[in-house]
C-alpha cells in the first residue's frame, strides 16, 4: 500500500472577493509543479460563493464536472436547455464532451460551499450530458452511498470514466472497511467535517489522503463525520 496526505494548510488558495477557492491540485492562476493530479482526478476544489453572486455562461469541453452541495442554494443553467436549482446535499455532473457553455449562481440567503471536481473522461468528445441528484443525510446515515458511477443508475449520478464516488456520513466509533479492484485504481478521501482516521493516519477537517497499489483501506470514525471517497483510474491505460 502507498499513501500520501494532503493536509488543508497546504492547499493553494485563491480570493477574488465573490469567490474563495482551495486548491488540492494547479488551478487557476494556482500552480505547483508536484500537484497536478491524483490519477484521473485533475481538480478538487472547495469552493466558496457569496450570496447573489456567481459563475456567468462560460464554456467547458472534454471534462467530467461534478459538483457536491455542502450548504447554501445555487442555480444551473446550460446551453443544453436546462434549469436546475441544486440545494444541500445536493450533486450534479457535467460530462461536457464537445462542448457545453453553463452559469451558476448563489440564489439563497447563506454563503454557498460546494466541492467543484473534475475528472477526466474515458471518451473524448460525447454528446454533452447533465444530472442532478439529491441525498439527504438522514437516507444515507451509517452507510456508504454511491453518488457518482460509472456505470448508469437510477439512485446516481453516472459519468464518462471507470470511477465512483462515494459520501460517507458516519457516527462517532463507526468503522468502514472498502475494498475495491487495485488494477489501475486509487482513491482520494476527503473529510468535509469531523475527524476521521484512515489506516491509523488522522485526518481533520478539509484535510484529504490517496491510497494506491492496495485493495482495502478501512476508515474509523472519531466523532460524528461527513466524507466523500473518489475511486478513480491512476491513467487511461
Amino acid at each position: 500500500m502507498k499513501t500520501l496526505v494532503f493536509p488543508s494548510n497546504e492547499r493553494g488558495t485563491k480570493n477574488i472577493g465573490w469567490l474563495k477557492s482551495n486548491f488540492f491540485f494547479s488551478f487557476s492562476d494556482y500552480y505547483h509543479p508536484l500537484k497536478s493530479a491524483f490519477g484521473t482526478l485533475f481538480a478538487f476544489n472547495d469552493d466558496y460563493m457569496e450570496i447573489g453572486k456567481g459563475f456567468g455562461i462560460h464554456p467547458h469541453i472534454n471534462m467530467e464536472i461534478i459538483s457536491v452541495l455542502v450548504q447554501g442554494k445555487m442555480n444551473h443553467i446550460d446551453s443544453m436547455g436546462y434549469s436546475t436549482t441544486v440545494e444541500p446535499d445536493g450533486v450534479q455532473i457535467m460530462s461536457a464532451g464537445s462542448g457545453l457553455r453553463h452559469e451558476e449562481y448563489n440564489i439563497g440567503e447563506n454563503e454557498v460551499n460546494f466541492l467543484q471536481i473534475w475528472i477526466q473522461p474515458k471518451i473524448q468528445n460525447i454528446i454533452p450530458r447533465y444530472q442532478l441528484r439529491h441525498f439527504p443525510k438522514q437516507n444515507r446515515k451509517n452507510k456508504l452511498t454511491t453518488i457518482v458511477s460509472g456505470e448508469e443508475g437510477p439512485e446516481h449520478c453516472w459519468i464518462n470514466q471507470n470511477a465512483k464516488l462515494s459520501l460517507g456520513y458516519y457516527d462517532k466509533d463507526q468503522q468502514i472497511n472498502y475494498s475495491f479492484n487495485p488494477v489501475n485504481m486509487c482513491i482520494f478521501i476527503f473529510l468535509i467535517k469531523g475527524s476521521i482516521s484512515v489506516n491509523k493516519t488522522d485526518l481533520k477537517e478539509k484535510d484529504a489522503f490517496g491510497i494506491w497499489d492496495t485493495d482495502n483501506f478501512s476508515v474509523n470514525c472519531l466523532e460524528l463525520s461527513e466524507f466523500l471517497i473518489i475511486e478513480t483510474p491512476v491513467n487511461q491505460k
